[in-house]
């Protein structure tokens, strides 16, 4: 069998050019008048109308794909725990001030936000600069 042989079990149908005169009448199939009689016809599709509508967002944005830390102030801090407690982020968890990022205990970092009024121990937790001054000051003072 070579390539000359094979014959495809439907025939291709060529479609009908309308509008070239001939046996179709004066406006050959296409109706009378409007955009839809005209040659090269395009009709605008809906969903361009509705993207029009949407407000474009201009310029550059970079999306951060990795997690920020769980951020806590101070003064939650000294709200929720005695002093002398341990604060790390999987008590933060426990306690209910953070929560699980994918399953994953999360980085946490604190904010100067609030009085600093305990002393406290601190494990895998960052601080910002003005936290870290009022803690160094509230451990001074004990």
């Amino acid at each position: 069998m070579q390539l000359h042989h094979l014959q495809s079990k439907t025939h291709r149908h060529r479609a009908r050019r309308i509008g070239r005169g001939g046996k179709r009448g004066t406006f050959s199939g296409r109706g009378t008048k409007g955009q839809r009689a005209r040659a090269g016809h395009r009709i605008r599709p809906e969903l361009r109308d509705a993207l029009q509508k949407i407000p474009k967002l201009r310029g550059y944005k970079f999306r951060a794909f990795r997690p920020k830390p769980v951020i806590i102030n101070i003064g939650e801090l000294a709200r929720h725990f005695a002093s002398g407690d341990e604060i790390s982020p999987a008590i933060l968890v426990e306690r209910g001030l953070a929560r699980r990022i994918k399953g994953h205990v999360p980085e946490v970092k604190i904010l100067g936000n609030g009085a600093a009024t305990k002393k406290f121990t601190f494990k895998n937790v960052v601080f910002s600069r003005s936290a870290a001054a009022k803690i160094k000051a509230a451990s001074s003072k004990e």
